[in-house]
């Protein structure tokens, strides 16, 4: 009897959710959750399914090998971003088979069906899923979760090359480019970077790299553009060679997003480091050959819960200017790890507990304060490297992504550092200054409202005094094909609207401007305008005086160009 009243009451649990899913999907809404987010979080996995080692079998239901592989590849492309590669819970909630043995294939059909008012998306009702494909998903949730295998020493080492040995390099710079004012662009379904001459506008070379470069990183001397895939394949580019090209490359997982180098006195381009989302670790290099040195893992507990994490991933690394540290923000766990390179073979690292999945950041303008975005947390995490200590955690808008931030001088509250939101339209502003604006430090100081929510990046420059906002996930594509921009000396008047995909003049496509990108003399502004694969895509650069377009860069090679990295700005923290 007792059984009996039990799976007649989570039947008509799973009823009543049932039933309000169907009312949402009929809708077309998950109340609380923009689109914005959807598609930022359920970014496809780079690992390739076939490498994940089945698991069939124990109490699950029953499924055909062929099923378990159809299962396998959906959820990579489809869950894995927010669930993690081990379900055990990222952004989205744990999908392991405790919890989902629990449900029943009934109620998960109709949770992968209809989604959910937290941001679950309706699979079904919105025809990316068939019938049949919820139904292998709904008994593939219920079988231990494949596992990617590891990557470590003897799988970096395999994969490692050096093209050109360093005695063989250039001894001086060979070409006569600008390289300060020197553009890489990441193709990104394309797997390479273009080149790009920001005096003259014309793409120098194209270089084949990893796939969807994540961003591109220079040494400390500007002699070496350093690109990561989200395949984790690194290239280390000379640009002192005549026709810059790979000198050195390896990959470090099979999932990544950061790659950096040492920048303190004494070490610059030592070494490089990169952090991986699977495995969940960093790896440490030598910054002449990326030969591997180094690898720790992330493996551990969270900073608020303390239970313990299989799949913390990293996120964003920055190289310290105050110690020969390299900041390392781990996503899940919600550490910030400050690890000192001053003696690799007995690394030091101080664990700074934040906020959970940490994901992007940046420096304020004395290059002292890291201030770091825990995206679905709503915070902002500012980091002292002096100190090796946590200063505050600010509560902001709506899933923060700053990018690198904004820096600027604020009319009436002094130096302030700025993020935009995926969430929501607000722009925070936060007073950086303790030492002469002690009452504004730490605290926003202003909520700017912009556009709308699905901002990637913001971007000023310190001979500018507009602040940019672009909107590159805002369902609305009168917004996503723009960008906001802000008078910094009146910011209580509000943004102008900048047309600048209707400037590119491309024809069809979703035509999403992404990544404010400012030259070395801060007097343009460049834009990617980011099409389809096989549609055309653009560059325009703006002047930032007049606001008004000065060219637009087109060539069947910009393939959808999304990111793009000044040298000069990139090299010295100028955001």
């Amino acid at each position: 009897m007792k059984a009996r009243k039990t799976v007649t009451r989570a039947l008509a649990v799973s009823a009543l959710a049932l039933a309000m899913n169907v009312a949402m999907a009929q809708n077309g809404a998950h109340p609380g959750t923009s689109s914005a987010e959807i598609r930022f979080q359920g970014a496809p996995s780079a690992i390739n399914p076939k490498e994940a080692k089945n698991l069939i079998g124990g109490e699950g239901p029953p499924m055909t090998k062929e099923e378990f592989e159809i299962a396998k590849k959906i959820f990579f492309q489809r869950c894995a971003g927010c669930h993690g590669v081990l379900r055990k819970g990222a952004t989205g909630k744990p999908l392991t088979p405790d919890i989902t043995r629990k449900k029943g294939t009934a109620y998960l059909k109709a949770f992968i069906t209809y989604g959910s008012p937290r941001g679950m998306p309706n699979w079904g009702t919105s025809g990316v899923l068939s019938d049949k494909e919820i139904d292998i998903m709904a008994r593939y949730l219920q079988h231990e979760p494949p596992k990617p295998p590891e990557f470590g020493m003897k799988e970096m080492l395999s994969t490692w090359k050096v093209l050109v040995p360093p005695e063989k390099r250039p001894k001086r710079k060979m070409n006569h480019y600008n390289l300060d004012n020197l553009f890489s662009v990441t193709l990104r379904d394309a797997g390479k970077v273009a080149l790009i001459d920001g005096d003259t506008k014309k793409i120098i070379t194209v270089i084949d790299t990893g796939y969807a470069v994540h961003i591109s990183r220079l040494s400390a001397s500007g002699r070496y553009l350093f690109t990561i895939g989200r395949d984790a394949l690194i290239n280390m580019i000379d640009l002192w060679m005549k026709k810059p090209k790979t000198v050195a490359m390896i990959k470090v997982g099979l999932e990544a997003r950061s790659v950096e180098t040492s920048k303190y006195k004494g070490w610059e381009d030592k070494y490089a480091i990169a952090g991986t989302y699977w495995p969940p670790q960093y790896v440490i290099m030598d910054g002449a050959t990326l030969k591997p040195l180094k690898i720790v893992s992330t493996r551990g507990m969270t900073v608020d819960s303390q239970e313990y994490h299989p799949e913390p991933r990293v996120a964003a690394i920055v190289a310290s200017h105050q110690h020969p540290e390299f900041i390392v923000n781990v996503k899940e766990t919600g550490h910030v790890l400050m690890v000192n390179y001053s003696d690799v073979n007995n690394l030091k690292v101080t664990s700074i507990d934040a906020a959970r999945f940490l994901h992007d950041g940046g420096w304020d303008s004395t290059h002292r304060y890291f201030l770091t975005a825990a995206n679905k947390s709503n915070k902002i995490a500012v980091v002292d490297s002096k100190t090796d200590k946590l200063v505050k955690l600010i509560d902001v808008g709506k899933i923060p992504h700053p990018g690198r931030g904004a820096n600027f001088i604020d009319p009436k509250y002094g130096p302030v550092w700025a993020t935009s939101h995926l969430g929501d339209d607000n722009i925070a502003v936060i007073g950086t200054d303790p030492k002469h604006h002690p009452k504004y430090a730490w605290k926003v100081v202003r909520m700017l409202k912009g556009q709308g929510g699905g901002s990637l990046f913001i971007k000023t420059h310190p001979k500018s005094h507009h602040l940019y906002v672009d909107t590159a996930l805002n369902p609305d594509p009168k917004k996503s094909q723009s960008v906001a921009v802000f008078d910094i000396r009146h910011l209580e008047a509000g943004y102008k609207v900048l047309p600048i995909a209707k400037w590119a003049h491309l024809g069809e496509g979703p035509k999403r401007v992404v990544q404010p990108e400012f030259n070395k003399a801060g007097d343009e502004v460049w834009f990617s305008v980011w099409n389809g694969k096989k549609q055309q895509s653009a560059i325009v650069v703006v002047d930032d005086r007049t606001l008004k377009p000065k060219a637009v860069i087109k060539d069947k090679r910009l393939i959808t160009p999304t990111g793009k990295f000044n040298v000069y700005n990139t090299m010295h923290d100028i955001y």
